[in-house]
């Protein structure tokens, strides 16, 4: 998807903003905005000027695949450490059962 935006920009020699660039700088901090949402980021998205709209959604992507990555980073670490869920399920219903026993072996 984000080939297809490149293209876009480079079939139209427009040019995709540097890390630098004033807007992708302010992109990036709308970005840090708690309970951002499509809201957020319309101005750009629905903007006239295409170099703008493109470079906008293409920060918006770029954002969203940093963010998958990092999830799934996470579940691969917590499957290794805790397992999948079958075996955590196992773990629980076990646990239940030893709980219970217990309970019965203290009361009178």
């Amino acid at each position: 998807m984000l080939e297809d935006y490149c293209d876009f920009l480079r079939i139209r020699n427009l040019r995709e903003w540097q890390r630098d660039h004033p807007y992708a700088v302010r992109l990036r901090r709308l970005n840090r905005q708690p309970g951002a949402n499509y809201e957020t980021f319309r101005k750009g998205i629905e903007h006239p000027d295409p170099a703008i709209c493109v470079n906008v959604i293409m920060g918006l992507v770029k954002v969203t695949n940093y963010l998958l990555d990092q999830q799934i980073r996470r579940l691969e670490r917590d499957f290794l450490r805790e397992g999948g869920l079958r075996e955590r399920m196992t773990r629980a219903r076990l646990a239940e059962r030893d709980k219970q026993r217990k309970r019965q072996q203290n009361s009178p």
